[in-house]
């Protein structure tokens, strides 16, 4: 099996990654206690790429929690899926990182970096084939970018071959929670541009952006936004742990979107985003997801793609639909973005 080993690091991180297991365990038909309570072969067929197996049928999640206090794997540990993490997986200290880059880096994250590196030695060695590391983690904070960079030049120089997939949440103007977000996102962009293979861009002003707009919310948590980004998490693998017409993994993404090897930042989109009341009113055909797909206001981070070029691009669709379909729609697509460059050159 290709396993992924799953990582989060920092407040930030930890909430992302404790909804994305939510959404996971829902499209395996894992219940709160780990057993399995679906009613498809499918959800087991490569349950292998997110859990192990434990003894009396439970699925443990392949995940690594860390953290420099312990406020949130508390909070986390008493929430609904707290209970089906192992124990021993969740690394924490007790000083925080106060939003200080060089504390997560240098100072408090180095002491604590290498028991997290024992766990994630262990969760490696018990995989078959491991395929890479997804991390989760903040660019605005202490933990979540000074300690999660450590952690990824860590494990860069353990485990040269394998895939660094990491979901990273870039500080934006906009929604800004400290004064030194700047400092520690530049300080862990050049860590990201070293060290990682893939990077997904999401910022908090994008989502916010979706949730005032498309999802029409008039005051959304941070859980929502959290379940924006786990719902683009899940669709990243879910070729990984479903079966479908092109099996892509995390290393046939690298090599389809990555055209030279520092420019491996990717924007994100998700469809369909649709809010409650309208949701009866649309239609969910390949072209109109498609169409969505492509939408500014669909993307996870704050730039506009009308901007520039688009040098590589990904569609990932899941469902029932036809091969035949899809390559039309990406056809016209490409050939849409060729007429627009023709009249702006003309």
């Amino acid at each position: 099996m290709r396993e992924i080993l799953h990582i989060q690091g920092g407040q930030c991180g930890n909430q992302i990654g404790a909804k994305f297991w939510e959404v996971i365990c829902d499209e395996h038909g894992i219940d709160q206690t780990g057993k399995y309570a679906g009613d498809s072969d499918l959800q087991l067929e490569r349950i292998n790429v997110y859990y192990n197996e434990a003894s009396g049928g439970r699925f443990v999640p392949r995940a690594v929690l860390m953290d420099l206090e312990p406020g949130t794997m508390d909070s986390l540990r008493s929430g609904p899926y707290g209970q089906i993490f192992r124990p021993d997986n969740f690394v924490f200290g007790q000083s925080g990182a106060g939003n200080n880059w060089a504390k997560g880096h240098y100072t408090e994250g180095a002491e604590l970096i290498d028991s997290v590196l024992d766990v994630v030695r262990k969760e490696a060695e018990n995989c078959d084939c491991l395929q890479g590391f997804q991390v989760c983690h903040s660019l605005g904070g202490g933990t979540g970018s000074g300690m999660g960079t450590l952690l990824i030049s860590k494990i860069r120089e353990e485990y040269p071959d394998r895939m660094m997939l990491t979901f990273s949440v870039f500080p934006s103007p906009k929604v800004s929670d400290t004064v030194v977000e700047p400092y520690n996102a530049t300080l862990s962009v050049h860590q990201l541009v070293e060290n990682a293979d893939e990077c997904m861009v999401l910022d908090n002003e994008a989502l916010y952006d979706i949730c005032f707009r498309t999802l029409k919310l008039a005051t959304p948590t941070f859980g929502d936004l959290n379940h924006l980004i786990s719902a683009t998490m899940s669709g990243v693998t879910c070729c990984l742990r479903f079966p479908g017409q092109l099996n892509s993994d995390l290393r046939k993404l690298a090599v389809n979107l990555i055209p030279f090897p520092r420019l491996h930042f990717f924007m994100v989109g998700f469809a369909p985003l649709t809010s409650r009341g309208s949701q009866q009113y649309r239609a969910l055909t390949v072209p109109e997801l498609t169409q969505q797909m492509w939408d500014s206001k669909n993307m996870m981070c704050a730039a506009d793609p009308r901007h520039g070029r688009y040098l590589t691009a990904s569609a990932m669709f899941r469902g029932k639909m036809s091969t035949k379909e899809v390559d039309e729609q990406m056809l016209n697509v490409q050939n849409k973005e060729y007429d627009e460059e023709e009249e702006e050159d003309a």
